[in-house]
């Protein structure tokens, strides 16, 4: 009999509720993409290169152009020199990169600090490696880490902590002091940080992303996995990226090139271009802090309770004032009943612990918003 290495695992719960919307016609604020379409001046560009011969395989570590905008882009930002040749890689996607960057890093044994609600790709990634999540748990509503259970958490087993911000599913972001404080953990110890970054240009009212490579210390220690998809709208062309040192790099690459080898050429050297005009990134935090408003606006006057999200694209809202009803079994409810999709967020816990919590996302056109904060608003 065949025996599986990932034996509890099925259908993601982001499968599951778009297709019960579908089935039902229902507004679909469950799995994070968006409803709208990219730049037309993206789509420009990736239709000339696709009609001038840039169709073959791009190189292994990623088009030179790219990498080097990337690179470019990162020291404008964070003050952080990465070497484009060296070290940045381009992955089919960010969940590629983090796979990647864990399997390079974790043997069997190792432990692996995971901050729960946890994206879903994390676990599985550690379990093929034979890894041993470590689990903190972080609580509704702000999600707030405390540093020194951290602390009491780490052991000579640790070897990696994955760190998400802006973070998927809770919308809450790190500050500077809880760079530091992560500083101060990893310092001179053998352990390593993937960082999940894939947010990285959404967040909200004039806070500034705390990227890993800010801090001289942790930069030296880390894989920070980033994304084109959700910054421009382009889920489906599945580009992501990874920063490291060159040590690590190169441990990254021997991973990469037997997973995909490579990534898709003509959307590389489209996004190269488009990276020119920094103003299409600089411009994304208010474009989405806006769509994050019209969706709050438009359940302002429901019983839902909510602190509004200081990133990515998703707001989570408390019910609990509404019913008593599990957080699964209230998703699948509302996505029959009244026509609206979201994810439960206990899915995001190894416990499925449930805090009477949905996670709605707001990369939706305004009418899609305003519709579905209409139809909420009525519970």
């Amino acid at each position: 009999m065949f025996k599986s290495k990932l034996p509890n695992l099925g259908t993601t719960i982001f499968t599951t509720m778009s297709a019960l919307a579908a089935e039902h016609g229902a507004l679909n604020l469950s799995q994070g993409f968006p409803n709208f379409a990219a730049d037309p001046e993206l789509l420009r560009l990736l239709g000339e290169y696709s009609t001038h011969g840039f169709n073959q395989y791009a190189p292994m570590t990623g088009v030179r152009e790219l990498r080097e905008q990337l690179s470019l882009k990162t020291k404008k930002l964070y003050g952080a020199h990465y070497d484009s040749e060296t070290e940045v890689t381009i992955s089919s996607g960010a969940t590629e990169a983090i796979f990647a960057a864990i399997a390079a890093t974790v043997s069997a044994g190792d432990e692996v600090i995971v901050f729960e609600p946890a994206y879903d790709s994390y676990l599985p990634a550690i379990d093929l490696c034979g890894g041993i999540p470590v689990y903190i748990t972080l609580h509704y509503p702000d999600f707030q880490i405390d540093w020194d259970l951290v602390k009491s958490k780490i052991s000579p087993k640790t070897k990696m902590i994955i760190v998400n911000t802006p973070h998927n599913p809770t919308g809450s972001v790190f500050s500077e002091n809880d760079i530091n404080e992560l500083a101060k953990i990893v310092a001179d110890r053998d352990i390593y940080l993937v960082g999940d970054e894939v947010y990285e240009h959404i967040i909200f009212d004039g806070l500034s992303h705390q990227s890993l490579c800010t801090n001289s210390a942790l930069k030296e220690k880390s894989f920070i996995c980033g994304s084109f998809g959700k910054t421009f709208h382009i889920t489906g062309w599945k580009i992501g990226y990874c920063f490291a040192p060159k040590e690590l790099s190169v441990e990254f690459r021997k991973i990469h090139q037997y997973l995909t080898f490579s990534t898709f050429t003509p959307a590389q050297y489209a996004l190269a271009k488009y990276l020119e005009n920094e103003n299409n990134y600089l411009s994304i935090p208010s474009f989405y802090q806006r769509k994050r408003d019209v969706f709050l606006e438009s359940i302002a006057g429901s019983r839902f309770e909510f602190i509004p999200s200081k990133g990515s694209f998703f707001q989570n809202v408390s019910y609990a004032n509404i019913t008593d009803a599990n957080d699964a079994e209230y998703a699948i409810q509302l996505t029959k009943t009244i026509g609206v999709a979201s994810i439960p967020t206990s899915v995001f816990y190894h416990q499925k612990l449930d805090q009477k919590v949905l996670r709605f996302c707001f990369a939706k056109d305004d009418e899609t918003l305003q519709k579905a904060g209409e139809i909420l608003s009525k519970l």
